[in-house]
């Protein structure tokens, strides 16, 4: 198979009476292409099935040269699109039957037809049958199951992560949800998954400005002169209120961020454009919301704030000393605040004018976090032992009165250990880290909720891969996290997780380090130890504040 890489210099004409149009494989015009061989004469059906999935890299002219490896009537039926397998290694294996075989494969992950991507476990098989004649005395696959199956080095070339963007529920922040698609032809599949609605992990956890059923006009997403032109249903785009088709406007441009040939988006119904007017009524969403620079921290067994390298006072605060604080965070939209004792077995909140009150005590909890509704949520174990996470509002409830708490026991939590959960930024997500025999498990797991914001769901999460057993991790930014497995007395190497990659990023090992936080961006990532605050710096840590334990940004 021969790797070219396009160099083409066409350039996208920014104004003029005449525009350029870009069909729809509208991508990165540099985007690496496979050129593969045909069928070999006289090959082995067992030749010919790993060829035809070696041509199945060969996306060019909808996968002509991989087609030829096809029956007539299979290379009709055979719908490449539907989903890609991304294997580490691959061999045939004859079934006993006569030629019938299964190409076995060890795959790293899964694409399906919107750009979902699902990371397996190392070591896990998938059986793709293959049914195969002869055609003019020439082997050739008579049946096969849609999709392709790419070796990883080659989907990492073919293939990049994009964003697709959707709503939290008071479409205030811009959500992202990572799809995979092919680089040469991007544009169109982006929309096309847009409409469809979010991946799994996040459905009833955000919103969209797209009416359910709403389908692009004509199979393209033209691009001219800068102008991606969204072809939709004319009734449903007609039939929408001004404020929706700007919402609309906003979400097609945050998705198409990445693209560079786009510009702007017009919304066009059967062809014909619509108008959008922007008269101010809707705020563009907020994409990979900052936290402020301060952080919440322990020092002299009291609650203290930690900025610019110095510490202070936590204002409004009454002394929590006697308790013990452990694991602080602090509300990113009041000034709430949350603790455990120094077991980590109860948990404590503390509002401004009034003393700490305990909300819970268990065997073993997680450090809380805050969302963007002012729930304190933590993890561990209840009654009778199963996970549980529960979420408190203390916030506006008068001293003495009970605080308004949610218990959440999600099926996928059945049987494991919760060693960390944290709320994303945009009160969406959440990163849930699990023990379960001996397995550590990193997911992403949406939050539904009531329309007042009160917790309601966790949905069934999404994993990230990680080459350690990490107990602890926090939120980088929108897409990434960073998890570690502490450790007082050794070496500990934190990683960078994220969603637009399939492996995970080693940062500089450090000894004796036992808690992280971050703030806005991988530059702003802080590490403990007993020698004091560590603040990554290159491809090292560079000392900070010694004395303040347990620092934490608001969230």
């Amino acid at each position: 198979m021969i790797l070219v890489l396009l160099t083409s210099c066409a350039q996208i004409p920014r104004s003029g009476p005449v525009g350029k149009s870009k069909d729809e494989s509208a991508g990165n015009p540099n985007a690496p292409v496979f050129f593969p061989a045909a069928p070999r004469a006289g090959a082995s059906p067992q030749a010919i099935i790993e060829d035809f999935y070696q041509a199945g890299s060969g996306y060019e002219d909808d996968y002509a040269v991989a087609r030829q490896y096809l029956t007539q009537a299979a290379s009709v039926a055979w719908k490449p699109d539907q989903r890609a397998l991304v294997f580490r290694s691959a061999r045939v294996v004859p079934t006993g039957v006569d030629n019938i075989f299964n190409y076995e494969l060890d795959v790293v992950y899964s694409v399906d037809a919107v750009g979902v991507a699902t990371q397996l476990p190392e070591g896990t098989k998938e059986y793709i049958p293959a049914a195969l004649t002869q055609v003019d005395g020439q082997w050739r696959i008579a049946e096969i199951p849609d999709g392709t199956a790419i070796p990883e080095e080659t989907f990492k070339v073919i293939y990049g992560a994009y964003p697709i963007y959707f709503y939290d529920p008071t479409f205030t922040y811009a959500v992202p949800d990572v799809r995979w698609f092919i680089r040469k032809k991007t544009v169109k599949a982006m929309t096309s998954a847009l409409l469809g609605g979010p991946a799994p992990y996040l459905k009833g956890a955000v919103v969209s400005a797209f009416p359910s059923g709403i389908k692009l006009a004509r199979e393209s997403v033209p691009v001219v002169s800068g102008a991606a032109q969204v072809d939709l249903t004319a009734k449903d785009l007609v039939e929408a209120s001004n404020e929706d088709r700007l919402r609309m406007q906003s979400q097609l441009s945050l998705t198409f961020r990445s693209q560079p040939d786009v510009v702007n988006v017009e919304l066009r119904a059967d062809q014909d454009l619509v108008r959008v007017e922007d008269d101010g009524s809707v705020l563009p969403p907020i994409r990979d919301k900052n936290v402020r620079s301060r952080q919440i921290a322990v020092s002299n067994d009291d609650l203290v704030r930690y900025e610019n390298n110095r510490l202070s006072q936590l204002p409004d605060i009454e002394s929590v000393t006697a308790l013990g604080p452990r694991a602080p965070a602090e509300s990113p939209v009041s000034q709430s605040v949350a603790f455990l004792n120094a077991g980590g077995t109860t948990l404590y909140s503390v509002v401004p004018g009034q003393q700490a009150r305990e909300l819970t005590t268990r065997e073993a909890l997680t450090g809380p976090s805050f969302d963007l509704y002012d729930w304190a949520w933590i993890a561990g174990p209840g009654a009778s032992g199963a996970a549980e996470v529960v979420a408190y509002h203390p916030a506006g409830v008068a001293a003495g009165a009970t605080v308004p708490a949610v218990t959440l026991a999600p099926d996928w939590l059945a049987g494991s250990t919760v060693k960390d959960f944290r709320v994303s930024r945009d009160g969406t997500r959440a990163l849930v880290i699990s023990e379960q025999n001996g397995r550590t498990s990193v997911r992403i797991t949406g939050i539904i909720r009531r329309v007042d914001g009160t917790p309601r769901d966790l949905t069934s999460p999404v994993a990230l891969l990680t080459s350690r057993d990490p107990d602890q991790g926090v939120w980088v930014d929108d897409t990434t996290v960073v998890v570690m497995k502490g450790s007082a007395t050794e070496n500990v190497v934190p990683e960078l997780l994220s969603l637009t990659s399939a492996e995970p990023q080693p940062l500089a090992p450090w000894p004796g380090l036992t808690a992280l936080s971050a703030g806005n961006g991988v530059g702003e990532i802080y590490a403990q130890s007993s020698e004091g605050v560590f603040q990554r710096l290159g491809n090292g840590w560079s000392a900070q504040l010694k004395g303040p334990i347990d620092p934490a940004f608001p969230g």
